[in-house]
């Protein structure tokens, strides 16, 4: 070989590494999105349910009674956790997001 087809040769490697990298990359936040969506709806789903397990217990300090507040504020906390995701979801499905 010599010298003129070694270095065409290395032109076109060149060329491939960098198209697999730019492709590479375009994938990459696309990715990274749906990571961080899906974290999010977690995130809102157990915030939900803490926050309706605390006032459940809570309010069953303050009035003395047995757990019945907060097995309510639970399924409350639970039914909006779900209501969040589901409007988090058809958010992530608009055709501008």
């Amino acid at each position: 070989m010599n010298e003129a087809s070694k270095k065409k040769n290395l032109d076109q490697l060149d060329k491939k590494i960098e198209e697999f990298k730019s492709k590479k990359e375009e994938n990459r936040p696309k990715r990274l999105k749906v990571q961080n969506d899906g974290w999010r709806m977690v995130i809102e789903l157990v915030t939900g349910m803490v926050l309706g397990v605390i006032l459940g217990i809570t309010l069953d300090y303050i009035v003395g009674s047995e757990p019945i507040f907060l097995i309510i504020f639970s399924l409350l906390g639970f039914m909006a956790g779900v209501k969040t995701m589901i409007a988090t979801a058809k958010k992530m499905n608009e055709p501008n997001n």
